[in-house]
């Protein structure tokens, strides 16, 4: 059976995998100093669904996260997004497939100094031909939704870490991402405002996003619907996650 038409059936027995990885390892260095930071890892995300990963601090959490975003390229293995295989793409192609498909929250937020909240959140946007107007129209509802617009003109230096992780939030969630890879999304925040943004993040992935979410907390694991665990650069277990319906769904 071919390849494409193997994947093709695999499709169709389940839904839309909006990220697929096959095989993919990654090695850092050579011979006896080589670091195996991921070992043939398989994983499937289709639109709807949430994958919470977690494991051990250096199991390869963020590594997966950089090699699905397409920031890293495996040393052996595919990564597809969007029926799009990222092996062989062009630096252009590639940062053009990121901007479009891909909302990703650095743990470290990556925000660009020089620009406000709502021009750090506008900038994918506008990057892809939405006029200025309209960009910060919908990157105040994003920080809206985060209960930050308020900081809409304020630089990143003059904010706490947590108000830079909501905006860096903020601009992952913007416009039609089909897939959001999530860095510990909420380690630099208390726990309602946490919960806030994993209300978020299951909200969009419910309206037919995928989402990928690293996280060393099990309350936050607990809105996914599925866990997978890495050690060692390995995937050594998966298990379904319930997601918590009761705190999804007000009561009436």
């Amino acid at each position: 059976m071919s390849a494409e038409l193997d994947h093709r059936l695999e499709r169709e027995a389940g839904g839309h995998a909006v990220l697929a990885l096959r095989g993919v390892s990654r090695v850092h260095g050579s011979g006896a100093t080589a670091v195996h930071a991921l070992r043939a890892v398989d994983l499937r995300v289709e639109a709807g669904e949430l994958i919470a990963v977690m494991g051990p601090s250096g199991s390869g959490k963020s590594t997966l996260l950089s090699l699905a975003g397409g920031l890293a390229t495996p040393t052996e293995g595919d990564v597809i997004v969007e029926d799009m295989s990222l092996d062989g793409l062009d630096p252009r192609s590639l940062a053009e497939l990121r901007r479009r498909a891909v909302g990703y929250v650095f743990q470290d937020f990556n925000l660009i100094s020089t620009l406000t909240a709502a021009e750090n959140v506008a900038l994918p946007r506008e990057l892809d031909g939405v006029r200025p107007a309209r960009a910060r129209e919908e990157a105040i509802a994003a920080l809206e939704e985060l209960g930050v617009a308020d900081l809409a003109d304020r630089f990143p230096d003059d904010m706490s870490g947590g108000q830079q992780q909501r905006v860096a939030i903020a601009r992952a969630v913007i416009g039609d991402r089909r897939l959001m890879l999530a860095d510990e999304p909420t380690g630099a925040l208390d726990s309602d405002t946490g919960e806030t943004v994993l209300r978020l993040l299951r909200r969009r992935v419910d309206a037919g996003a995928a989402a990928v979410l690293v996280t060393h907390e099990a309350r936050a694991a607990a809105w996914a619907d599925r866990i997978l665990f890495l050690r060692d650069g390995h995937a050594v277990d998966e298990a379904v996650a319930p997601v918590a319906e009761s705190l999804l769904r007000p009561t009436s």
